[in-house]
């Protein structure tokens, strides 16, 4: 099954509680553990400014769409190996598709 459109409401909490510690979303924002994710979609994996990326993130050469968001986000250690990331991912695609309809809002 595909991304589809969630709510953006729950996708809140779930950044809120999964990913906040490691990321920001504000333009201008810092990076933490894990880089700022303004303007991430649509552009290249590894390539945000600023940000000491891993090689894997690098060389995966993929653009971020809801897409390929939603697919990293059930196993970001399966997406691009070697990823520094240490999430484990969400499993149920209705967490997937809050998160990433959030994200998506949250970082353009």
């Amino acid at each position: 099954m595909p991304f589809a459109p969630g709510d953006a409401s729950k996708g809140a909490s779930l950044f809120k509680t999964r990913c906040a510690q490691c990321h920001t979303l504000g333009n201008g924002e810092p990076h933490k553990v894990g880089p700022n994710l303004f303007g991430i979609f649509g552009r290249k994996s590894g390539t945000g400014e600023g940000y000491s990326y891993t090689a894997a993130n690098i060389n995966k050469g993929v653009t971020w769409t809801e897409e390929t968001m939603w697919e990293y986000l059930e196993n970001p250690k399966k997406y691009i190996p070697g990823t520094k990331m240490a999430f484990a991912g969400l499993k149920k695609e209705k967490d997937r598709n809050d998160l990433v309809t959030y994200l998506k809002e949250a970082t353009s």
